[in-house]
């Protein structure tokens, strides 16, 4: 920033401190990242519908001839961009939004702001199989980390200023504004009071009336309830709750395992073509797996199935209704395949409307088949449960599915059944998967930010901020009286490390254990160190331990300081009051 613009600037930021209270201020800081995030999200979807009108062209004029190899075009340029231009890879977007708020405190980087812009536009555009709103949110999430460093904003605050974002980006595009506040509770762990209730209300709000002033009252779904919820169904949302639970499970673990598959690649170019080749071959013979799938979802609502659909190698035969079930089940299974191979093949998008359409597939296959054995269900509110259904179990977020469903058909003559299939739902998932596609790697190294406050106090602490180095070290060949005189009477601490040459651990000295014999002059030559030391009750690793296992390692040993080694080196000592006092201003700051 120029001189001159600096100066401008702090003496706006003074005159900011000067007249406007930080509660005000964090309330106006959450309506320009609400309006930030609508722009974004109007931005992101404008984009993506150019290029998908565009290549409409281009498929009709090669009579579809090219339909099957788009995918691939725009994996090419989407690596070609991001190894030339960016030299920056995409990433799932949540799931970083979640590590940096877990591991820097909210902190993000830059080329994040409009990196997604563009590589998820590519992506969708040309028919790879994921979604716009996790890039949406990315990109919200990123302008908000940097306002929040632009005004100096503090950790807490910039956290719950991301949140808004991500409240903001769904609101946007849903036009969902309660559905998107519960989305960033649910599932970036914040807290629900007044502090955080009003910023998250202001950006929902200001994002929605962005989009609405650049989209009017244009919807993903047009969908009004005609059909209403009887009470006889109760058994068969039963069914779609434990149906859609199982389907959760399933697309969380085929992603992981065509992730896994993937990593076997070398190269990311040969990761491209395999990918492109797959995509290519499922959209021949399931072509509603094209792009987000969100056209799918509004025929399916309207009662068209054919039309979901589209041409298909057995076309002929659709008017079977076992044979569209058939389809609808190859959807069902093949959106998680082609989703997370376009991911692994080098795209970039999110999974939220990917989960919406498997699940909206799903609810419309239950509903098909009981209707086929003489009863009569609602399809259209089969397809919408299911939906939501989906939702809670992939995400874990079945409060964001119920209100969002509900927001979307414009009422709740639906609450009933929505509640009872997400909590089934939500309830298997969670028992069999205590994580989700967004959070598997944070979970496993205890680092995910939780409702639970004492873990998420544990987890946004710094190891490094508890460590202390001002012990002096002896050596084992060290006799009683050298170190005596060269670290003991020199020393402020009560703990000795003792090292060998190349810095290893060997042994600790607390003086209680030389208390007894330290004045008898008589054993200064004749006792070694060697002689004295002992091992500590245990070790923290710098690599390895994070806060609550070194919590925990406290409480197992009860020791009052242990050691870190650091690239199996002495690094320097914890000690349980400097924790414990660390831990409890991190709570007080946390629930200030």
């Amino acid at each position: 920033m120029p001189t001159q613009k600096k100066s401008r600037f702090t003496r706006f930021l003074i005159w900011r401190y000067k007249h406007i209270s930080n509660k005000n201020f964090i309330f106006i800081l959450s309506i320009l990242v609400g309006l930030s995030s609508g722009l974004v999200a109007v931005t992101i979807k404008n984009i993506t519908f150019y290029i998908q009108a565009l290549l409409e062209n281009v498929i009709i004029f090669s009579k579809n001839q090219l339909y099957f190899i788009l995918p691939v075009v725009g994996l090419l340029l989407v690596y070609l961009l991001v190894k030339f231009v960016f030299k920056k890879q995409p990433e799932h977007a949540i799931s970083s939004i979640l590590y940096a708020l877990s591991k820097r405190t909210g902190i993000i980087a830059n080329h994040k702001m409009y990196l997604p812009l563009i590589t998820a536009p590519l992506t969708v555009g040309f028919g790879g199989s994921v979604g716009l709103l996790g890039p949406a949110v990315a990109s919200g999430s990123a302008i908000s980390a940097n306002i929040s460093k632009l005004f100096h904003i503090n950790s807490k605050t910039r956290m719950l200023l991301i949140g808004c974002a991500a409240a903001g980006a769904i609101s946007s595009i849903f036009k969902s504004p309660i559905a998107a506040i519960i989305f960033a509770i649910e599932v970036f762990s914040l807290d629900l009071t007044l502090t955080s209730l009003i910023p998250l209300l202001l950006a929902s709000v200001s994002a929605v009336v962005t989009s609405y002033f650049f989209l009017g009252n244009e919807n993903l779904f047009n969908f009004k309830l005609i059909e209403q919820f009887q009470l006889s169904d109760i058994p068969f949302y039963i069914a779609l709750g434990i149906g859609t639970a199982f389907a959760s499970i399933y697309f969380t673990k085929m992603h992981f395992a065509i992730t896994k598959v993937f990593e076997r690649f070398k190269r990311k170019l040969h990761k491209l073509i395999f990918g492109g080749l797959a995509i290519g071959v499922m959209l021949y013979f399931i072509p509603p797996l094209y792009g987000e799938g969100l056209g799918f979802v509004t025929s399916l609502l309207d009662g068209n199935h054919i039309e979901a659909l589209g041409k298909t190698p057995v076309d002929n035969y659709t008017e079977n209704i076992w044979v569209v079930i058939i389809l609808l089940i190859g959807i069902t299974i093949f959106k998680a395949i082609a989703m997370t191979t376009t991911f692994a093949a080098g795209g970039s998008g999110g999974i939220f409307i990917p989960t919406m359409v498997m699940g909206s597939a799903l609810g419309n296959v239950v509903a098909k088949v009981i209707n086929q054995f003489g009863f009569n269900v609602s399809e259209a509110n089969f397809t919408l449960v299911g939906m939501a259904g989906l939702i809670a179990g992939v995400i874990h977020a079945p409060l964001t599915a119920i209100f969002l469903i509900a927001e979307i058909t414009g009422g709740y003559d639906l609450f009933i059944p929505l509640m009872l299939t997400c909590a089934i739902s939500f309830l298997i998932t969670k028992n069999v998967l205590n994580y989700t596609i967004y959070t598997r790697e944070l979970s496993e190294t205890g680092e995910l930010l939780t409702h639970n406050k004492d873990e998420t106090v544990l987890t946004l602490m710094a190891l490094d901020s508890v460590i202390e180095q001002n012990f002096t070290k002896i050596q084992p060949e060290m006799t009683l009286g050298t170190m005596l005189h060269e670290a003991v009477a020199k020393s402020s601490r009560n703990l000795f490390p003792v090292v060998d040459e190349e810095e290893n651990l060997v042994g600790i000295i607390v003086l209680d254990d030389i208390r007894e014999f330290m004045f008898d002059t008589s054993l200064y030559d004749s006792l070694y160190v060697d002689d004295i030391m002992h091992n500590a009750p245990d070790y923290i690793i710098y690599e390895k331990d994070n806060m609550k296992s070194v919590m925990k390692k406290f409480q197992d040993s009860s020791a009052w300081n242990l050691p870190v080694l650091k690239d199996e080196k002495y690094y320097g000592f914890v000690s349980k009051s400097k924790l414990l006092t660390a831990y409890r201003r991190k709570l007080i700051n946390f629930t200030r």
